[in-house]
């Protein structure tokens, strides 16, 4: 699979700069991933291709950022280091065949992201103050599916599902925090994979490389660890 290219089209940023073989993305600040260098080639003009990275992203009032993932040559990583640029968020690459469900009482799936499923999402996920707007347009960015488990009309799972040919990226996977270790992660993946049907004959995930719980419960759905990416940030 050619990870960087795959995330990269799952979790778009909505603005999109080439330079040099490279894509500077933006998408209000909102997530590492569409707020970061995408460099999969190593520029003849090295520190010119960096400077005017550092240049688009103090335009706009942000930090420079790099991700740095499995078609990122080491010699990037190895210059950025030496300027100073921090490593931050190591995460693990995932890929398996997961077994779908379909059917299961409570839950639902659906073509686009309702209030419902955006503000559990958020309550998990919401890093970045009032960025859930950039959020909502970010993921609305490409077809996908949003599966939530509720209860009594209160969502306490949900799930985001991008079909990418004939692979499904797994994006947004997020319990509440009264209604974990019930399984309802588990529920949701399926769910997912299920609505997928045979159109994706593989999955994958990323998990921070903190998250051994998640982990755990990937690898009981069947994934295993297929690469690996960071970030550099100064």
């Amino acid at each position: 699979m050619d990870f960087d290219r795959l995330v990269h089209e799952a979790w778009p940023a909505y603005e999109q700069h080439a330079h040099d073989g490279w894509v500077l993305r933006h998408a209000g600040g909102v997530t590492k991933r569409a707020n970061s260098v995408l460099a999969t080639s190593l520029p003849a003009d090295l520190d010119g291709a960096i400077r005017a990275a550092e240049a688009f992203y103090a335009a706009r009032g942000q930090r420079c950022v790099f991700s740095i993932g499995p078609g990122t040559p080491p010699a990037l990583d190895e210059e950025l280091e030496r300027r100073g640029y921090a490593l931050a968020d190591p995460t693990l690459l995932m890929t398996g065949e997961p077994v779908g469900e379909a059917g299961r009482p409570g839950v639902r799936v659906d073509d686009r992201p309702w209030p419902g499923w955006l503000a559990a999402w958020w309550a998990v996920d919401g890093r970045y103050g009032s960025g859930l707007e950039e959020a909502e347009r970010i993921c609305a960015g490409v077809p996908a599916w949003y599966a939530a488990y509720e209860e009594d009309g209160v969502v306490l799972a949900v799930g985001r599902g991008v079909p990418q040919g004939d692979t499904l990226g797994i994006y947004c996977m997020a319990t509440l925090p009264g209604a974990r270790r019930r399984g309802l992660a588990r529920v949701v993946l399926r769910a997912l994979v299920a609505r997928a049907g045979d159109g994706a004959g593989s999955a994958y995930l990323v998990v921070t490389a903190a998250n051994a719980g998640a982990q755990a419960l990937y690898r009981g759905e069947g994934f295993e660890v297929a690469g690996r990416y960071h970030y550099r940030v100064r």
